[in-house]
C-alpha cells in the first residue's frame, strides 16, 4: 500500500515542467500573461492542462490576476508565484500596471536554440527585478485530484529565508543552471521546475487551516486518509463499500459522509474515477493491452473495462491511445 499519495497523483497525471524564460526588468514594466490555454500548444504541445509560475530571483514586483487587479501579492527575493488553474495574471513593478500580451514571446526554441529565453524589461527607472518564468504540464482528464483542490493562485514569500526546506536550494539550482546552459540543461531545468512544484504544494498543504475542505484536507483525516490510501495502494482489488470501511475503521454511514463532505463524491466514485486516470495513463505511456489494462486497474474483462472507459471519458480506449499517441507526436 502506497503511503505517499500526492507522488502517486504527480505520477499519474505525468508532470511535466519547463522553464522559458529568464526575465531582467526595471522600473517601471509590466508583463501580462494570457490564459494557459491559449499559450498550451505553443509551449507544451499536446498537454492537456498548462499551469504557469514563476520564482523571483533578486529585486521585487507584484502579481496579480486579470480579473482582479485589486488583489495583488508582492514577491520579494525568494517568493514564488503558481496559477495552478492557468488564469491570466500580470507582473509588474507596481501594483496595479497593465499592458498587453506579447503572444509571440511563446514559442518552441528554434533548432539549435537552449531554454530559457532572456528577456529584457527596461524602464530605465532604479528599482530592478529578476525572475525565472516557466510552465508545468499535466493531465486533468479523467481524474486529477490535485488541481481542483488547489486554489487559483499559490503564493509562497519566504523560498530564501526559511530554513529547513528544499527551496532555496532549489531556486539556487536552477538559476544556476539557467545561466551556465551545460549540457543537458534543458532536462535538468525540467526536473528542477517540478520539484519547486512539488515544494509549494508541500508548503500549502502544511499551510492549510483544519475546517477547510477538499483533497488535502481529506488526507489528513485519519480514517479517509486511510481509506483513500488503501485506494491507491491496491487499485486492482476488487473493493466493496463494507471492506473499504472496515478497513478504515468506521461505518459505511461515516465513510459516505466524510468523502462527501470532503471531496462532493462518495468512496466508489472515487475508486472508479482513479482506476480510469490510472488506465488514461497506461493506454498513454505503454503498450500494454486493454485486457492487461482491466486487470491492473480491477475489472475482470477487457469489455467491461472497456463500458467503464467509455462511461466516465466519453471514448473508447482504443480511441483515447490513438488521441495521446498523435498528441504526443506534436
Amino acid at each position: 500500500m502506497s503511503a505517499d499519495i500526492l507522488s502517486d497523483v504527480l505520477r499519474a497525471v505525468r508532470l511535466s515542467g519547463a522553464i522559458f524564460f529568464e526575465v531582467d526588468a526595471s522600473s517601471p514594466w509590466a508583463a501580462e500573461a494570457p490564459p494557459a490555454r491559449q499559450l498550451a500548444a505553443l509551449v507544451m504541445p499536446g498537454a492537456q492542462h498548462v499551469i504557469e509560475y514563476h520564482v523571483v530571483t533578486a529585486g521585487c514586483c507584484w502579481a496579480a490576476p486579470v480579473d482582479n487587479d485589486s488583489d495583488p501579492v508582492l514577491l520579494a527575493p525568494g517568493s514564488v508565484v503558481v496559477f495552478p488553474h492557468g488564469d491570466p495574471h500580470v507582473l509588474s513593478s507596481a501594483p496595479g500596471m497593465r499592458t498587453k500580451s506579447e503572444m509571440g514571446l511563446y514559442r518552441r526554441p528554434a533548432e539549435g536554440e537552449a531554454l530559457p529565453f532572456y528577456l529584457e524589461q527596461h524602464g530605465g527607472g532604479p528599482e530592478r527585478a529578476s525572475l525565472i518564468c516557466g510552465f508545468l504540464s499535466c493531465d486533468v482528464l479523467p481524474f486529477n485530484p490535485l488541481i481542483g483542490s488547489l486554489p487559483r493562485r499559490l503564493h509562497i514569500a519566504d523560498g530564501y529565508m526559511r530554513e529547513g526546506g528544499w527551496l532555496k536550494d532549489l531556486i539556487a539550482a536552477t538559476l544556476k543552471e539557467s545561466q551556465e546552459k551545460r549540457v543537458g540543461s534543458a532536462s535538468v531545468l525540467s526536473r528542477l521546475s517540478e520539484l519547486i512544484f512539488i515544494e509549494v504544494v508541500r508548503r500549502y498543504m502544511e499551510s492549510l487551516p483544519g475546517e477547510t475542505v477538499g483533497w488535502f484536507t481529506a488526507l489528513c483525516d485519519p480514517p479517509i486518509g486511510r481509506a483513500i490510501r488503501m485506494l491507491h495502494g491496491n487499485v486492482s482489488r476488487p473493493w466493496t463499500l463494507t471492506e473499504l470501511a472496515r478497513e478504515a475503521g468506521v461505518s459505511r454511514t461515516i465513510l459516505i459522509e466524510r468523502f462527501n463532505a470532503y471531496l462532493g463524491i462518495a468512496p466508489m466514485s472515487y475508486l472508479a474515477s482513479w482506476r480510469m486516470q490510472m488506465a488514461a495513463g497506461m493506454l498513454a505511456s505503454g503498450s500494454a493491452t486493454l485486457a492487461q489494462i482491466a486487470a491492473n486497474v480491477g475489472y475482470e474483462s477487457d469489455a467491461a473495462f472497456s463500458r467503464a472507459f467509455k462511461r466516465c471519458t466519453g471514448m473508447p480506449p482504443r480511441a483515447w491511445r490513438a488521441h495521446a499517441s498523435a498528441a504526443a507526436a506534436h
